[in-house]
């Protein structure tokens, strides 16, 4: 995260750290990210020259060998707006931009609407949705009725 800060690349924490940066954290190793889309390429050269990465479909995955973190940042242009309305929370004992819970909230809502995506990890998905709707049950009316019907009441 560094890095990016010492560049001034716009960036946001999305996903499970994103979301546990407003309920009740759960342990998760993964660090998934968005970055400002007209950087992209910058970061992605970057990341090549200082970490191991992969490339997936929907994201470059970062690591380190001397870590237990995974960086997963995000290539959907679906996420392209969500840096900037993204707020400086505490996420791993650090302070990061964070997307809104709104748009961790969309994330999750299409992740777990990805049949693509294994079983599993859907459920970890819709078991994150449930843990925003009980922090903040306003949201509820803006999950698709798809997704209302698999949650638990």
């Amino acid at each position: 995260m560094q890095a990016l800060r010492d560049r001034s690349i716009p960036f946001c924490v999305i996903g499970g750290q994103g979301l546990n940066a407003y309920v009740e954290p759960v342990v998760s190793l993964d660090l998934d990210v968005v970055v400002a889309a007209d950087r992209l390429q910058e970061v992605e050269a970057l990341a090549r020259e200082l970490f191991n990465v992969t490339q997936f479909a929907h994201s470059l995955n970062v690591s380190d060998q001397e870590s237990d973190l995974r960086i997963q940042i995000q290539l959907d242009p679906r996420y392209d707006d969500v840096v900037s309305r993204s707020t400086v929370r505490a996420v791993l004992d650090l302070d990061l931009p964070v997307a809104s819970v709104e748009d961790i909230l969309q994330g999750k809502i299409w992740a777990v609407q990805d049949e693509s995506r294994p079983g599993s990890k859907r459920q970890k998905d819709l078991a994150d949705i449930a843990r925003i709707v009980e922090a903040y049950p306003q949201l509820r009316r803006s999950i698709p009725d798809d997704v209302l019907r698999r949650l638990i009441p």
